[in-house]
């Protein structure tokens, strides 16, 4: 088929480049000359692992471009997806200002029938303001072309997204057209070679809510383990084996009931965020939504609050090492990253930061942290820890998980390790001769 993309942030690339694997004809629309500029030489603006070398595979194989020009490539165009930001407006709601420009821009070029994808998270009721849109361009063009408007959520964790994406869990098609439907199981038949009960399909807006609800899902069990994680602490408990109590029951499982510092990252924080004010919206109060964020947005600090109850609200004498600083790894994603909350209240009190991180250093020195004095950023994990007071670690990269234990001990100048994921083993850090912090477990 031949497919538009319009959007090349995480989304888009990653959609556009792994439908172009699969051997459609692809073109990846930004507004943005200098990333288009960029993505033909073959510099991606994101990191995500595999997707460099696919991007550059398929633009030499042909099957991939890059372009700013959507009406040249609408005109052959079978189905257009919407892959535009949709950021969180100032009530906390999403804002489709790019989602429904780009509706816009749809209908002043679209020459033949069309079927547009919202491919982009968008709330309940979207659809039909892509479609209202459309319709109102067509109308002042005096044209009648037919075309559809699909809800195609994406499900992509960051750091895995290709392997997501090429052997997705599920694909979810809002539509209620047949035909269109059609269409788009042919689309996404190459990727169910072994199965096509994974295409799920139903009306527009279910589709629409199902994204949301699934993220919420997802950040609900996340500030639940991180609620009976506080409670550990007071009660005496060990967060670490009760997870494992827990998990071992098939209703609950171990996905996503690791204690931590909180979540963050482009999607939890946003879509929580726009749920509750859907539900506003429509006079409902989402009181269990409201707490899942309220528990996170205090979970950033318990970090920091563990490592001021430790060496005093004034810490203008001491230094720490930083491990981590995107809010997962195999991202250099820093969206609401509980590193960014960490360093800014230690800092505030004087503190000097030595900071590392395997993918986002660049992020932090030109965006997240660019207006935040006293960080160092250096090359290596065992860099940050001269002269440092402790070692803070606050995003699992595996590099991470068996470090030299012994060099911690000679470089810091005192042993002390505050360990924002939970990665070791309590009992074996205590022989160790460390001082271990960690998350749902009192010292």
């Amino acid at each position: 088929m031949n497919l538009t993309v319009i959007g090349t942030g995480y989304v888009g690339l990653v959609s556009g480049t792994c439908f172009a694997e699969m051997g459609n004809t692809v073109t990846c629309i930004d507004v943005d000359n200098n990333k288009i500029l960029n993505l033909q030489k073959g510099i991606i603006p994101i990191y995500e692992p595999g997707l460099e070398a696919m991007v550059k595979r398929n633009f030499q194989n042909k099957t991939l471009r890059f372009s700013t020009n959507l009406s040249k490539h609408l005109e052959k165009c079978d189905i257009a997806f919407i892959a535009v930001g949709t950021p969180m407006g100032d009530d906390g709601s999403a804002d489709l200002k790019y989602v429904l420009q780009v509706a816009k821009e749809i209908g002043s070029n679209m020459t033949q029938p069309l079927i547009i994808v919202d491919k982009s998270t968008v709330p309940v009721g979207t659809a039909d303001k892509v479609r209202n849109t459309i319709q109102s361009q067509l109308n002042r063009r005096k044209l009648n072309i037919s075309f559809d408007v699909v809800s195609n959520p994406e499900f992509l964790k960051e750091g895995d997204a290709i392997n997501d994406f090429m052997k997705p869990d599920r694909v979810v098609i809002g539509s209620d057209n047949e035909e269109t439907k059609d269409k788009m199981r042919a689309l996404y038949a190459p990727f169910f070679r072994s199965s096509v009960d994974r295409l799920i399909t139903m009306d527009v807006r279910s589709a629409e809510m199902t994204k949301y609800v699934a993220n919420a899902m997802l950040a609900t069990k996340i500030s639940f383990m991180n609620e009976i994680a506080n409670i550990c602490e007071l009660v005496g408990a060990d967060v670490n084996k009760v997870r494992i109590g827990i998990g071992s029951d098939s209703r609950i499982g171990y996905s996503f009931i690791y204690p931590g510092s909180g979540y963050g990252g482009s999607c939890f924080p946003k879509d929580v965020k726009a749920l509750k004010k859907t539900a506003e919206e429509h006079g409902y109060e989402a009181k269990l939504i409201k707490s899942v964020e309220d528990v996170n947005n205090k979970q950033k600090f318990v970090i920091s609050n563990k490592v001021i109850n430790k060496f005093g609200e004034n810490l203008n004498e001491k230094t720490f090492a930083v491990w981590g600083l995107a809010f997962k790894p195999e991202t250099d994603d820093m969206r609401e990253a509980p590193a960014i909350y960490v360093i800014k209240e230690l800092i505030k009190r004087g503190a000097k930061i030595q900071a590392y991180d395997p993918k986002a250093m660049e992020e932090a020195q030109s965006f997240y942290l660019k207006d935040v004095k006293g960080i160092t950023y250096f090359n290596s994990k065992y860099e940050t820890l001269q002269n440092a007071d402790a070692m803070i670690l606050l995003t699992e990269w595996k590099e991470f998980r068996s470090p030299d234990f012994e060099e911690l001990k000679t470089q810091l100048n005192q042993p002390v390790v505050f360990d924002g994921r939970n990665q070791y083993n309590f009992e074996r850090m205590k022989n160790l001769g460390f001082e271990y912090y960690q998350i749902g477990k009192n010292n």
